[in-house]
């Protein structure tokens, strides 16, 4: 990856994330109003659009820079020494911008005014603590599965993902950029501004908890065997 311009990765990560939030906000207006206020099917074809649209995005960008398109994965990469530190910080920064120009792109396509301010409350330990395991599990699967077969990552992210709408009390956000980006939407996905922190907080504390946990776990065989 690193044969590439690091110009060229950092317009990779814009876009993958701007089309991420296109993805999440758009489904989440268009089940919304199809649904005719069922809030359970209007999750359903969220996470099902969020879940195939992840996999097709990271297909498309995976090769160019990594497809992080969120900065807890970012910081993992740092921290396992496949970007710099101050790639990291700039793969951040444009994965914060892409993914507010996402959900301007979104509200552009289902003519709702282009910047709002969300009243859905997210609020409370139970939805942190969901945001914590979301984030979690969600580097676990990128850890494991970039370890020992990584053309299983974009499927695997996307089932994860996918899955996590339903089985977590937030739905799922797992991104800090994504969280920032999605208080500017007063749509289904929508969370509160004053929310947002304790998502983010959460979310990078479940990422590093993943990283210290999962380097013990897949530790090299000989390795472990030594220790024994």
């Amino acid at each position: 990856m690193h044969h590439i311009s690091l110009s060229r990765r950092l317009v990779a990560e814009l876009l993958g994330t701007a089309l991420l939030l296109a993805v999440v906000v758009g489904s989440g207006i268009m089940g919304d109003r199809l649904s005719g206020g069922n809030v359970a099917l209007a999750l359903l074809a969220n996470a099902l659009a969020t879940g195939a649209g992840l996999f097709a995005l990271i297909q498309i960008f995976a090769p160019i820079s990594g497809a992080h398109f969120n900065p807890v994965v970012s910081l993992y990469a740092a921290m396992e020494k496949h970007i710099s530190w101050r790639e990291a910080g700039l793969y951040a920064v444009v994965q914060i911008v892409g993914a507010v120009l996402g959900v301007f792109a979104a509200h552009l396509m289902f003519a709702v005014p282009l910047i709002e301010v969300s009243q859905h409350v997210r609020a409370g330990e139970a939805q942190w603590w969901s945001e914590f395991v979301a984030t979690f599990g969600l580097l676990a699967v990128i850890i494991a599965t970039s370890r020992n077969n990584h053309q299983t990552t974009p499927v695997a992210v996307a089932a994860y993902i996918t899955s996590a709408y339903w089985f977590t009390a937030s739905t799922a956000f797992a991104n800090p950029a994504v969280t920032l980006a999605r208080t500017l939407t007063a749509t289904f996905a929508g969370i509160r501004p004053c929310d947002a922190f304790g998502f983010i907080l959460m979310q990078i504390m479940g990422a590093v908890a993943a990283v210290v946990i999962f380097r013990w776990l897949l530790k090299p065989l000989d390795t472990a065997i030594k220790r024994v």
